[in-house]
């Protein structure tokens, strides 16, 4: 409030500034194809793939994602190595989870592979469709792991 010439007090209305929740925050920039890093639990440091993100619902009220990561990274191939040594290296071993929006941490990068097509909140809960789920996933992978697109995916972090 503030003194006015009469010796009256004039209020002056304040603008409550509202505080951005994590949800309303999220809806930004946190979209499918986006690129992660796993934080917290059995996949902390890898790298994955934004599928799905959520606001929340009745199982799960907070701000989550479904993702499929790489649980195991390819190898790496020398020119020494044999050709089926050479296949059985540049295997990817993929994972495909619900993660907390607390627990990913976005980068600024994009992969352009189309996990949504066969992978959304069914399949992470039922684990028959889950196993073919991560079938399709490690075959889309491994296709664009050896055309040679997007190898700064499939290295490991070292940290």
């Amino acid at each position: 409030s503030t003194q006015s010439t009469w010796g009256e007090k004039k209020e002056k209305k304040k603008k409550k500034k509202g505080k951005v929740t994590p949800q309303e925050q999220g809806k930004k920039f946190l979209k499918p194809g986006k690129v992660v890093l796993v934080l917290q639990g059995k996949f902390a440091g890898r790298k994955a793939v934004i599928i799905r993100a959520a606001d929340g619902n009745k199982t799960r009220k907070y701000g989550h994602c479904i993702l499929a990561g790489i649980s195991k990274y390819p190898q790496r191939v020398t020119r020494k190595t044999t050709a089926r040594k050479a296949a059985m290296k540049s295997r990817v071993k993929p994972f495909i989870k619900t993660y907390n929006w607390n627990h990913i941490m976005p980068t600024r990068y994009a992969l352009d592979i189309d996990f949504r097509s066969f992978i959304n909140g069914s399949v992470v809960a039922d684990p028959t469709k889950k196993k073919v789920a991560l079938k399709k996933a490690k075959t889309l992978m491994i296709n664009d792991y050896l055309t040679g697109k997007n190898r700064w995916f499939y290295n490991k972090l070292k940290f």
